[in-house]
């Protein structure tokens, strides 16, 4: 059984864990960002030691990995009962990161709608970011080099992914709207007959 999945695409800044978590509080939608399956893993078991292996060295986390980690922790909530395949819908952002992802979850994954949010003022993108490091106390994130490098690799990974799933899933949407505007649009395509996006539950969830 595939689980059915929303996908919330989006450059740093952009606002897809504001959405997700928007999102997350409708019944029937189940919000999981990649920093959940990070800060639930069991560092235990053979693959959390091999997430540390990595980590731990200062390297890449491989896909193949970051995937069974991503398995690993949704078998956990839905043994703990939060997350009901047959009721709910998934809704992930931050995962997948790349087509090499994308392809590895295909068989976990029924997905139903990309929504990538799209901002074209890449100032605005860069005053976000520096604007939540600050907030948030890392000011080695709020440095242009860095922003520059996240949003240059964002870039270079996300276009495979929206090619990947293709033109009949992907659903562009302004992210420089205010954020009630981005989640309106969003639940508005989610809704709607014409798009076939969801079920009759999800639908009514929607609206």
């Amino acid at each position: 059984m595939r689980w059915r999945a929303i996908l919330l695409f989006g450059a740093p800044g952009s606002g897809k864990g504001t959405q997700g978590k928007v999102l997350g509080t409708i019944p029937g939608f189940c919000h999981i960002s990649c920093g959940d399956v990070f800060r639930g893993m069991d560092l235990r078991t053979p693959v959390g030691q091999a997430f540390l292996k990595y980590s731990g060295a200062g390297n890449l986390v491989p896909d193949d990995v970051t995937v069974d980690l991503w398995r690993q922790h949704m078998d956990h909530l839905v043994t703990l009962g939060k997350f009901k395949p047959e009721i709910d819908h998934l809704v992930l952002d931050g995962i997948p990161r790349n087509d090499t992802q994308a392809k590895l979850l295909k068989k976990d994954l029924k997905v139903e709608a990309l929504f990538h949010l799209v901002c074209h003022d890449r100032s605005k993108l860069e005053e976000r970011l520096k604007r939540r490091a600050l907030r948030d106390n890392r000011l080695d994130d709020a440095s242009d080099k860095v922003i520059h490098d996240r949003l240059a690799t964002y870039e270079n990974e996300t276009k495979p992914v929206l090619e990947f799933y293709g033109e009949k899933v992907v659903h562009e949407v302004d992210a420089e709207q205010f954020p009630y505007e981005v989640a309106r649009d969003i639940l508005s395509q989610i809704g709607s007959p014409k798009e076939k996006i969801g079920s009759q539950n999800l639908t009514a969830a929607a609206l």
